[in-house]
């Protein structure tokens, strides 16, 4: 077994300035660090913590590599999520909804055809909290 010390996800944007406004002032991601990936300003990788793991973007695409890529996000209030993403220009797909298995989600649009899955775990879901037999 591979011991896993920390993850991330790594994206290759198609304009890596507006990918950095996504996940850095619409989303509010925190930066755990910056780093030059060629001689121009534009030429900046950035790494955010992203819960448990992070998010790295670096490098520039031609075209979106990972079109259909989806994160799946977990926040306290999804509410109050969709209230600030909405606030910061967000593209909300689909706003909250409890689904049938229990998890209230929203889907958001962001750079390259990368789609986030934004979900709260109610307290009374089996993930959260499971009852003694």
């Amino acid at each position: 077994m591979v011991h896993v010390l920390s993850s991330r996800v790594l994206l290759r944007p198609t304009d890596p300035a507006a990918a950095r406004d996504f996940y850095g002032r619409v989303l509010g991601l925190a930066v755990q660090r910056e780093f030059e990936t060629g001689p121009g300003p534009e030429d900046l990788g950035t790494v955010y913590f992203l819960g448990g793991g992070f998010l790295e973007l670096s490098g520039r695409a031609e075209q979106p590599l990972n079109p259909g890529l989806r994160l799946w996000l977990q926040v306290l209030d999804v509410e109050a999520a969709h209230r600030e993403l909405r606030e910061r220009g967000a593209q909300i797909t689909r706003p909250p909804v409890r689904e049938p298995w229990g998890l209230v989600e929203m889907w958001v649009a962001a750079p390259d055809g990368v789609s986030l899955c934004v979900v709260e775990i109610p307290a009374d879901h089996p993930l959260r909290y499971r009852p003694a037999p």
